[in-house]
C-alpha cells in the first residue's frame, strides 16, 4: 500500500513515512520543505515547479515502473462525492491509490444522476460521503451512488460516512416523534450497501440500527496527538463535559489525556439548538480547561459551558469536537475570545468565510484510509499504533 503517515515530530523535521503499494517495505525521506500552518489552522503546502522537484532514488520512474504494483490491478475503488472531496482526495493519496472516475450532476428540477466511469465488477468499493449540511441532498446522493455500485456489480459495497446525519435522532424524547436515525440506517441498507465506516456516532447505539456491519472509528486519537504536542503541564489540565450525556465520552478522553480529571456542565435545554448552562460538577479553578463533544453545531452549549468555566476560575479553554456542523451563530461564539483555541477534524468541509484565528483543523484521512486498508484486508485494529480504530 503506498500510503503517508504523518505525525507531529515527523513534520517538524520535514520527514514523512511513505509505504509502497508492496505494504511491506516501509521508508524514510524528506520533504523539501517541512509543513507550515498559517495562524488560522491552515496548512500551507509547499508547491514546486516539476523542473523543481527532486524526487529521491526510490520514487524515481524507473523504479516506480519495475518495483510498484499496477494500482489497475488491485480490487479496491475509492469513489468521492461532492460532499467532502478534499477529504476522499486525501484518504486516496494515504493508500496511494487514485480516485475512482464518477460522473455526478444534477438536473435543472433538482434530481441527482450518478455514473460510475470506470468499471468496479468483483471490485470492493468505498464511497467516501458524509451527509452534512445539505444534509438531505448528500444524502440521497450517498443512496444514488449505492445503487450505482451494486447495479455495476460491486463485489462489496462499504458507505464511509465520517459524519452521520441524523444521528442525534436516535430516540423519542417525547410521544409521536420519529427515530430518523434508523430510517436513515434502513435507506443505506436497502440501497445495497453491504458495510458502513463512521467516525464518531452522536451514540452508540445508532450501530445497533444497522443491519449490517457497522466499523465505528473515533477522532480522539487525532486531536489527543495534537494535544500531546502542546506544552501544557498535565497537573494542569481538566477535561471537561459540556453535558451530562457526553460523560463517558469526556471521561475515555480524560483516561488518555494522562488520566486529567473530569468536570461536568449541568445544562437544561429549553428547545433545539438552545442550550441553558445550570451548574459546574467539579473544580477547574486556575486550570486549563478541554471541552470534548462529538460535534458543534450552533455552538451555544459549548460557549455557554466556557463562560461558565471562566467563571470558575478557569485559566484557559481550549474546544476539542470531531466534527465542525458550524451552522449560524457558531462562528461568532466561536471566535468571540472564550477559547484559547477551538481544534475540529475536516469530517465536514469548512467555507473559506469560516475560518478564525483560534481555529485548527486535523485530518482524520490517515485514520480512515488505514481503517479501510484494514477492512479490505480482514484485519483486525487491535495492536499499536492503530488499536484504538476499534475493528473486531
Amino acid at each position: 500500500m503506498a500510503s503517508l503517515a504523518i505525525s507531529a515530530s515527523l513534520l517538524a523535521a520535514g520527514k514523512f513515512r511513505c509505504r509502497l503499494p508492496s505494504r511491506n517495505a516501509v521508508v524514510m525521506c524528506n520533504l523539501a520543505e517541512p509543513l507550515k500552518f498559517e495562524d488560522n489552522g491552515k496548512p500551507s503546502i509547499p508547491v514546486l515547479g516539476i523542473e523543481q522537484t527532486r524526487f529521491p532514488s526510490f520514487l524515481a520512474p524507473n523504479y516506480l515502473e519495475t518495483n510498484a504494483v499496477n494500482k489497475n490491478d488491485t480490487r479496491l475503488r475509492i469513489f468521492s462525492g461532492t460532499a467532502n472531496p478534499s477529504l476522499s482526495q486525501e484518504i486516496a493519496c494515504y493508500m496511494g491509490l487514485e480516485l475512482g472516475k464518477i460522473k455526478i450532476k444534477r438536473f435543472a428540477d433538482g434530481e441527482i444522476y450518478v455514473q460510475l466511469q470506470e468499471s468496479v465488477r468483483g471490485c470492493d468499493v468505498y464511497l467516501v460521503q458524509p451527509t452534512c449540511p445539505p444534509a438531505n441532498e448528500n444524502l440521497m446522493e450517498l443512496l444514488i451512488m449505492i445503487d450505482a455500485c451494486r447495479r455495476a456489480s460491486a463485489k462489496n459495497i462499504t458507505a464511509v460516512i465520517p459524519y452521520f446525519g441524523y444521528a442525534r435522532a436516535d430516540r423519542k424524547t417525547q410521544g409521536r416523534e420519529s427515530i430518523a436515525a434508523k430510517l436513515v440506517a434502513n435507506l443505506i441498507t436497502e440501497a445495497g450497501a453491504d458495510r458502513v465506516l463512521a467516525c464518531d456516532l452522536h451514540s452508540g447505539q445508532s450501530m445497533g440500527y444497522f443491519d449490517i456491519p457497522v466499523d465505528h472509528v473515533h477522532g480522539q486519537p487525532v486531536i489527543l496527538d495534537y494535544l500531546a504536542s502542546k506544552t501544557i503541564c498535565s497537573d494542569d489540565l481538566v477535561v471537561v463535559s459540556p453535558d451530562v450525556g457526553g460523560v463517558a465520552r469526556a471521561r475515555a478522553f480524560a483516561k488518555k489525556l494522562s488520566d486529567a480529571p473530569l468536570a461536568i456542565v449541568d445544562k437544561r435545554r429549553q428547545g433545539h439548538n438552545v442550550a441553558e448552562v445550570m451548574n459546574l460538577i467539579g473544580d477547574v479553578r486556575g486550570k486549563v480547561a478541554v471541552m470534548v463533544d462529538d460535534m458543534i453545531d450552533t455552538a451555544g452549549t459549548i460557549s455557554k459551558g466556557a463562560a461558565l468555566l471562566h467563571q470558575e476560575g478557569a485559566r484557559e479553554v481550549y474546544a476539542c469536537s470531531t466534527h465542525a456542523v458550524f451552522s449560524p451563530p457558531a462562528i461568532e461564539r466561536l471566535s468571540s475570545g472564550l477559547f484559547q483555541e477551538v481544534i475540529i477534524t475536516n469530517t465536514i468541509p469548512l467555507l473559506e468565510q469560516n475560518y478564525f484565528p483560534q481555529l485548527t483543523v486535523l485530518s482524520v484521512a490517515n485514520l480512515l484510509g488505514e481503517t479501510i486498508w484494514r477492512v479490505h484486508d480482514d484485519c483486525a485494529g487491535g495492536f499499536e499504533p492503530y488499536s484504538s480504530l476499534g475493528i473486531d
